[in-house]
């Protein structure tokens, strides 16, 4: 998958090797290893420079006299032991999650990888945090030529202690790589499980990812295909596109006025390069997109993730996938086709 690509990919010091691997494609800028074929858990590992492990190290803090030095109690350091680079500071009850447990969360979705497809992996910084993306087996498919839908499950973990196991459902439309962000009702399609929790219990996380993924991808088939057969006019399109994009209370005042003109050019030129995406890219051409309501979230969805420029790829990474701006406002695009499929226009409250 592109969207995960980041330059700040680790290298390892000892050994030269870059850690980040990807199927087919070539890395990011050429970096990492490409390969032909599907790997196996252990050969994804591999590939990706992820065969190192991570231990709590005690801490020691320095008094008056540089010679002497004192325990600090439950306070560990996490390191990995091939580099000896230092990650964070954790307490007594973080547990590691080795990569290798990351990998073995996955083969345990699907009963061994049967099925499941290791597509990219790797580490970025000293190797503090690691990433993972599977496809799974099957496709979401909107209408009846070829806009299909491939699914993966998108995996994240740090090992400084700054955040938890973070595993997404991540459907991508193929014909122009969109993160199709999307939750439906009080569900989301992210899990997240805590650096303290056991094994037990991450294994019962990961069933509740694959539930997650069978329950969500069936019903976005049927709310996609809808979406393919609604009209939404230019105008309504581009209304939604404000709305979707709207970053605060004060900006949707104006836009209710009809004052669009006194929002941030920031804003605006955003809107703008949404706007000219609906109506002038290829993958906005289709039968599937043309002039229909799926076609207006591709546009938004699309907006963030091929017109959109970022400072730097791990900032595109965080945006789309972990919670960041583009998640946020492909959610929000997303609630809104949902409205505007259930009561037209009068939907967008800009009329």
């Amino acid at each position: 998958m592109e969207l995960i690509m980041a330059h700040n990919i680790n290298t390892n010091e000892l050994t030269g090797q870059q850690a980040f691997f990807s199927v087919r494609q070539p890395a990011w800028h050429g970096l990492g290893q490409t390969v032909q074929d599907y790997p196996s858990s252990r050969e994804a590992i591999a590939f990706a420079g992820l065969d190192y492990t991570v231990v709590k190290a005690p801490l020691f803090a320095k008094g008056q006299d540089p010679l002497i030095s004192f325990a600090v109690p439950e306070q560990y350091a996490t390191m990995r032991t091939d580099t000896n680079a230092v990650f964070g500071v954790v307490g007594k009850d973080y547990q590691i999650v080795q990569n290798s447990d990351a990998f073995a969360f996955f083969d345990a979705i699907v009963g061994g990888g049967d099925g499941i497809q290791y597509e990219t992996a790797g580490a970025l910084g000293d190797g503090e945090r690691i990433f993972i993306t599977a496809k799974l087996p099957g496709y979401i498919r909107v209408g009846s030529g070829d806009d299909v839908t491939q699914k993966y499950i998108f995996l994240t973990t740090s090992h400084d202690g700054s955040g938890s196991i973070t595993a997404a459902f991540t459907p991508v439309r193929i014909v122009c790589q969109n993160t199709l962000n999307a939750a439906l009702r009080s569900a989301t399609n992210v899990v997240r499980i805590r650096h303290t929790a056991g094994a037990k219990e991450r294994l019962e996380q990961a069933h509740k990812v694959m539930g997650l993924a069978d329950t969500l991808s069936a019903q976005l088939e049927g709310i996609f295909n809808n979406w393919s057969k609604v009209t939404i006019h230019d105008t309504q399109v581009k209304q939604l596109i404000q709305l979707a994009l709207c970053p605060n209370a004060v900006t949707l005042d104006l836009l209710k006025k009809g004052a669009e003109d006194e929002c941030s050019a920031v804003y605006r030129n955003a809107c703008e390069a949404a706007f000219e995406y609906a109506m002038a890219d290829e993958t906005q051409t289709m039968e599937t997109t043309k002039g229909t309501l799926f076609g207006a979230y591709n546009a938004i969805t699309g907006y963030y993730q091929n017109v959109r420029k970022f400072k730097t790829d791990e900032d595109r990474l965080k945006s789309i996938c972990l919670g960041g701006t583009a998640q946020t406002r492909g959610q929000k695009a997303f609630d809104l086709c949902r409205h505007f499929e259930s009561y037209g226009a009068a939907a967008l409250f800009l009329n």
